[in-house]
């Protein structure tokens, strides 16, 4: 049960739910933004989130890259 719950909580996992949030994000933010009436702070809010998303993508992936010997 270990192994099981350390896979469920491992940065590869979260990872990869952060991908598929930013390419949610992605999504629903090209779908309002083609929508005749734009809701100007909730584009506001998507955008920062999927910011913040990309930002922390970039931190785990640095995280988990091995740095490459000199």
């Amino acid at each position: 049960m270990d192994f099981l719950d350390s896979n469920l909580h491992s940065p590869q996992r979260r990872l990869i739910e952060l991908r598929i949030e930013h390419a949610d994000l992605d999504v629903l933010i090209d779908r309002i933004s083609q929508a005749s009436e734009i809701d100007e702070l909730l584009m506001r809010r998507l955008k920062k989130r999927r910011l913040g998303l990309r930002d922390e993508i970039a931190r785990l992936e640095r995280e988990l890259t091995p740095d490459e010997p000199a």
